[in-house]
């Protein structure tokens, strides 16, 4: 017997109870008819729009606190990948036919994340239960009036001990991100002094709970009138993450010591990788700057380009020595480094993929972008620079992704 074909955009309009899909940034992609109809809206009045736009907070109430409690609740969705049930709640809907009449409401809310191919959130699954009636009901008489007092009573048992999970995960997870970042931060010190060439080093840990600690950079003297310098990625967040990213930035830091040039050193962290659990597909870029020569060496095992800024103002991507990430390959491969000259005056600049990466963005227009604030800020100081750089392309609203950066006057 064939499988019949199953129309899911007309499954989900046809869904009893309200539910509505809303971007990551709350923007309404999508609502089912009973949305629709118990809301009061059209879907024109819906879709493409922010969500406290349609549905704004009564003004005449200045206890309320529906929309701030809705939208922390969509914010961790969105930051922990993770179902959040909301206690019950009050939201006045303003009258689409009385403009300035607000009619109490109470619902209860669950929102849930779709997620993505790369795990990331994608949708937000918004339903809402409306319990205006049965609040209303208390009070009443009669059989129905006493069983609509006990499935209020449920309703805000159920709904409190829900949210008293998600308080005591949310607490678990704050712990296991203040151990990571102070693990972090012992093991990112601000990098000793590199002669007489100012450099700049910023970490920003990711807004939320669990994406953190997986990004470092390392700063090391060389021989001569030379420095190596690196910044990498670990795939995962957290304590794993952090440990992982300790191991490896250790053994980079050690093999430049001694191996050639970049790509050796990046061969040496590669072999070492493939036995150290949880750093498969990590990403780091490595550069030998030599003064004597002007000259920058790179290698790259799936990273991001530096950006170099000419004096000039020409932002050149050092992109000619990439190769796939740590532990992509079966068997060892040596990898690729490239060379390059730069003028006195010149700026380098290392990052991780947090500063440029955006959902459902093309990676070029990231790299556009740092380059333009590189041309408007290049003339500043390393640690102005790292700021500007920073204030530019991280979104106000604090970033998913942790980032690393390096800032270097050549």
């Amino acid at each position: 017997m064939r499988e019949p074909r199953i129309d899911y955009a007309a499954v989900f309009r046809a869904l009893p109870g309200m539910v509505a899909l809303l971007t990551p940034d709350l923007v309404y992609a999508d609502a089912n008819e009973d949305f629709l109809r118990l809301a009061g809206r059209t879907r024109e009045q819906l879709l493409g729009r922010y969500m406290f736009d349609v549905f704004p907070e009564n003004p005449n109430d200045a206890a309320a606190a529906g929309m701030r409690e809705t939208q922390a609740s969509m914010l961790r969705v969105v930051t922990t990948g993770e179902r959040d049930t909301m206690a019950l709640l009050r939201y006045d809907i303003e009258d689409s036919a009385r403009p300035g009449h607000w009619v109490e409401h109470f619902w209860s809310p669950v929102n849930a994340p779709v997620l993505g191919p790369d795990g990331d959130v994608v949708l937000i699954v918004h339903r809402v239960e409306e319990v205006t009636e049965l609040i209303r009901a208390r009070g009443g008489t009669g059989s129905d009036s006493s069983r609509a007092r006990v499935l209020e009573a449920e309703l805000y048992t159920r709904a409190r001990e829900l949210q008293d999970v998600n308080e005591r995960l949310r607490r678990a997870h704050a712990h296991d991100r203040e151990v990571a970042l102070a693990l972090q931060a012992a093991m990112l010190p601000a990098p000793t002094p590199v002669g007489h060439h100012r450099a700049a080093v910023r970490y920003r840990p990711a807004v939320g709970t669990l994406n953190v600690c997986g990004d470092w950079y390392d700063l090391v003297d060389l021989p001569g009138d030379r420095i190596a310098v690196a910044v990498g990625d670990v795939v995962g967040h957290g304590l794993r993450a952090a440990g992982v990213m300790g191991q490896l930035r250790s053994a980079l830091s050690a093999a430049s010591r001694v191996a050639d040039g970049p790509a050796r050193a990046v061969e040496a962290l590669g072999l070492y990788a493939r036995h150290v659990d949880g750093a498969e597909s990590s990403t780091v870029v490595k550069i030998f700057i030599d003064w004597a020569t002007h000259t920058v060496t790179y290698s790259s095992a799936g990273h991001p380009p530096p950006a170099l800024l000419a004096p000039d103002g020409t932002v050149t991507f050092l992109d000619q020595a990439t190769d796939p990430p740590l532990g992509a390959r079966p068997e060892h491969v040596p990898r690729p480094q490239a060379r390059t000259a730069f003028a006195e005056g010149a700026t380098l600049v290392l990052y991780t993929d947090g500063l440029i990466e955006r959902r459902h963005e093309d990676i070029d227009v990231g790299l556009a972008r740092l380059a333009d604030s590189l041309v408007r800020h290049g003339r500043s100081d390393p640690e102005a620079l790292a700021d500007a750089l920073l204030a530019d392309l991280l979104p106000p609203t604090g970033a998913t992704d942790d980032t690393a950066l390096v800032v270097l006057r050549l």
